[in-house]
């Protein structure tokens, strides 16, 4: 598989993960800031919350490991959480504004 390719499956993976608050995945919502692949298959992601304070703070990141090690071939993930910069609903997808009424 090709490191396009990969990150490809990582993003399908990712649309499966949701918020439990929000019904659109974390990276419709624009929680993912930062995607990327180093050799041997490792999977680096930084992501933030839609607050610091949100309920779900420890479980989405880990939920969002889970899911990207059940790709096959893959070697190692890293989960990244951080604040910098804080999120917006500026960072949402189309899709997501669509689906939660904003446009």
């Amino acid at each position: 598989m090709t490191e396009s390719e990969l990150k490809e499956e990582v993003i399908k993976a990712l649309k499966g993960v949701y918020d439990p608050e929000i019904p659109v995945d974390v990276y419709e919502l624009g929680l993912i800031y930062d995607i990327k692949i180093f050799p041997v298959n490792n999977v680096y992601v930084l992501m933030t919350l839609t607050s610091p304070s949100c309920p779900s703070a420890e479980a989405i990141p880990g939920e969002v490991e889970q899911k990207i090690r059940e790709i096959e071939g893959i070697s190692d993930v890293s989960v990244e959480l951080t604040f910098d910069p804080p999120y917006s609903q500026d960072m949402m997808s189309e899709v997501a504004k669509l689906e939660l009424g904003f446009m």
